[in-house]
C-alpha cells in the first residue's frame, strides 16, 4: 500500500486486480452500429447539422453514426459545460447578495438595541475525536448515473456536517475509484483536494479501516468527549444488543468473525443486532449505496462475508417511522455526530431525520400509531430528560 499526500488530505492506493475489458469485440460493434443506423438521421445530415458534437462526425470512413439519444445526450452534456460559467457567477451573485442581507439584519438590530453578541454569536471550534466514520463507496456496479450523481451530493455533505460538527469524527472514504472519483475530478472541478482531515483509500473498507486504524492511534486522534468516555465505562459487549429475533442472532453468532478488525462495524438496517452506543477507537462503516432499495442486503451480505460485526441505528427503540427506516448515507453520518454532542440518540434522531418522514418519538404518537407500535417493549423507550441530565 502506498501513500500519496495532496493538499491537506491522504490519498492510499493498493495493486488493484485486472480490470474487465470495456471495448466491445467487433462482433458487438457491428450489431450496435447496424442498430443505431437503422434508427438515425442520414450520417450526411448528422454531420451537416450537429457540426460541434464532440467531432462525431468526421471525413474518414471509420466514423461511426450514433443515435439520436446519443447525439442528445452529448449535446445535453457540452451545453452544460458551456454553461459552467454562469453557474458559478450567479452562485457568486448569490452569496454577495446573502451577505449583504446579514450585514442589513445586523444593523437593523444594532440600531433597536439588541446585543452584538446574540446577532453574531461566536462558533465553537469544532474537535476530532478518537473515533472513526467510513464512506464505503465501493458500488459502482449497482447505481445508476444519477444515482452516482446523488452519492457524490451526499458524500460532500458528509464532509460539511464532519467539519462543522462541534465533535468531529475521522473521515474516510473508501473504494475511491470509479465513477465517484471521476465525478470528483471532472464535474465538480476536484473540489475534494481543498478538503481537510479526510482520506481516499482506493481499496476496500477493510484498507481503509486499517488507514483509519493507524490515523487513532497517533497523536492525532484527538481528546475522549464525555461520551465516548461513558462509553469505556461500560461493559464493551452492550455497545450492540441482539434483537428479539432470535433464528437470525444465532446464525450470525455461529458465523466466524475477523479478530483482526473487532473494532469495525458495519451499519445496515438489515443487522440482527443495534447499536446502543458509539465507542471511542472504533471504525464505523456506512455504505455510500444509492439504489432506492433495489439491492436490499447488500451492505450485510458484504460485511458478512468478510467477517465484520454489524449493527444498525437503534430507530425503532425511539421513534415510531411512517416510512422505511433506511436513511441517506450523510443522514446516518449527520446522526452519529449529534450522538457525540449530545450523547442522546432520540435528540440526535430529532435533530437529524427528515420532516417527510414522519418520524416521532415514542410515547408522543398519537392513540392510532401508538396501537400499531405496540409490539416495542417499554424497557427500549427513551429516557426521560432527568435521567438523561443525570448521565451526562
Amino acid at each position: 500500500m502506498t501513500l500519496h499526500t495532496e493538499s491537506g488530505h491522504s490519498v492510499f492506493s493498493q495493486d488493484a486486480p485486472k480490470g474487465h475489458d470495456l471495448q466491445p469485440s467487433q462482433s458487438q460493434a457491428q450489431t450496435t452500429s447496424e442498430r443505431d443506423a437503422a434508427t438515425a438521421e442520414p450520417q450526411g445530415d448528422s454531420c451537416a447539422t450537429q457540426p460541434q458534437l464532440m467531432g462525431i462526425c468526421t471525413q474518414g470512413a471509420a466514423a461511426l453514426p450514433l443515435s439520436k439519444n446519443a447525439l442528445k445526450r452529448i449535446r445535453r452534456q457540452q451545453e452544460w459545460e458551456e454553461g459552467r460559467d454562469d453557474r458559478r457567477k450567479r452562485r457568486k451573485e448569490k452569496r454577495q447578495g446573502r451577505r449583504q442581507r446579514l450585514r442589513e439584519e445586523r444593523k437593523s438590530a444594532v440600531a433597536n438595541g439588541a446585543h452584538t453578541a446574540k446577532i453574531s454569536p461566536t462558533k465553537v471550534a469544532s474537535t476530532t475525536v478518537p473515533m472513526a466514520v467510513l464512506v464505503d463507496c465501493d458500488f459502482d456496479a449497482y447505481m445508476t448515473d444519477k444515482e452516482h450523481t446523488s452519492l457524490a451530493g451526499q458524500v460532500t455533505r458528509c464532509y460539511s456536517d464532519n467539519r462543522n460538527a462541534r465533535y468531529g469524527a475521522h473521515l474516510w472514504i473508501a473504494g475511491w475509484t470509479g465513477k465517484i472519483r471521476h465525478r470528483f475530478q471532472s464535474v465538480l472541478g476536484n473540489q475534494h483536494q481543498h478538503w481537510k482531515g479526510v482520506g481516499f483509500v482506493e481499496g476496500d473498507f477493510l484498507a481503509c479501516a486499517e488507514a483509519a486504524r493507524a490515523q487513532m492511534r497517533d497523536s492525532q486522534g484527538g481528546p475522549m468527549i464525555k461520551s465516548l468516555q461513558r462509553s469505556l465505562d461500560h461493559d464493551a459487549s452492550a455497545a450492540c444488543v441482539k434483537d428479539d429475533d432470535s433464528s437470525r442472532s444465532q446464525a450470525e453468532a455461529q458465523s466466524q468473525l475477523n479478530e483482526a478488525f473487532s473494532d469495525v462495524v458495519y451499519l445496515t438496517s438489515e443487522s440482527p443486532y443495534t447499536l446502543q452506543r458509539l465507542e471511542p477507537h472504533t471504525c464505523y462503516v456506512v455504505g455510500g449505496l444509492v439504489d432506492r432499495n433495489r439491492e436490499k442486503g447488500l451492505c450485510y451480505r458484504r460485511a458478512r462475508e468478510r467477517g465484520i460485526r454489524t449493527a444498525k441505528l437503534p430507530i425503532g427503540q425511539f421513534m415510531v417511522m411512517h416510512s422505511r427506516q433506511v436513511l441517506a448515507t450523510n443522514h446516518v453520518v449527520e446522526i452519529m455526530l449529534k450522538w457525540l454532542e449530545c450523547g442522546d440518540w432520540a435528540e440526535a434522531f430529532l435533530a437529524v431525520i427528515p420532516k417527510r418522514k414522519g418520524g416521532k418519538l415514542i410515547g408522543d404518537e398519537s392513540p392510532s400509531q401508538e396501537s400499531g407500535d405496540a409490539g416495542i417493549p417499554m424497557e427500549t423507550w427513551p429516557k426521560d430528560g432527568a435521567q438523561c441530565n443525570e448521565d451526562k
